[in-house]
C-alpha cells in the first residue's frame, strides 16, 4: 500500500500518530509525508494540498489529508477534478466514504479525534472496497462535472 500523509500545524500530532501506528502494523507499506509540515508552527494548509492531489490524481495513491477540523483540507481538496475527499468523524462516515462514494481522500479532524479513533477511521476507509453498482452514475456525475460559470 502507498500512502500519502499531507498535514498542517493543527494536524501534525495526529499525522505523526497514525504513520507511527502504521509503521508498526504494516512496515511493508511506503508511507510518504512529502509536502506536509515537520513542526507544530503555523502554516498555510491550501498550499499544502496541491502537491498531494496532483500526486492522487497523476500516481493513484491514496491520501490522507489532516487540519485542525479537516474542513479547510476537504474544501481545498474537492476543488480538484477526480478528487473525492471525505471528511470523517467516525467509522461509519468512514465506510460510507469508501462504499456508497469512492472517496479517494480521507480527511480528519486533528483537534476533534483522538489518536484511536483516527486509526480506526483510517483502517475503515482502506479496507472498504467501492460498491459500484447504484453508486457508479453518481461517481461518474460527481467525477464529469465542471462550473460553467
Amino acid at each position: 500500500m502507498n500512502l500519502l500523509f499531507v498535514s498542517d500545524h493543527a494536524g501534525f500530532l495526529l499525522r505523526r500518530a497514525l504513520v507511527c501506528a502504521l509503521l508498526h502494523a504494516h512496515p511493508e507499506w511506503t508511507l510518504q509525508e512529502e509536502g506536509a509540515t515537520h513542526a507544530q508552527d503555523r502554516c498555510e494548509y491550501p498550499m499544502l494540498v496541491i502537491p498531494a492531489m496532483q500526486a492522487v490524481r497523476t500516481k493513484g495513491i491514496v491520501a490522507v489529508l489532516i487540519c485542525g477540523s479537516g474542513l479547510g483540507m476537504s474544501m481545498m481538496a474537492n476543488r480538484f477534478q477526480g478528487i473525492r475527499a471525505a471528511l470523517c468523524h467516525d467509522v461509519t462516515t468512514a465506510r460510507l466514504a469508501r462504499a456508497h462514494n469512492d472517496a479517494n481522500i480521507l480527511v480528519l479532524g486533528g483537534r476533534l479525534m483522538g489518536d484511536t479513533l483516527a486509526l480506526d477511521c483510517l483502517n475503515t476507509f482502506l479496507s472498504t472496497p467501492f460498491e459500484g453498482g447504484r453508486h457508479l452514475a453518481r461517481i461518474q456525475a460527481l467525477d464529469a462535472y465542471q462550473d460553467r460559470k
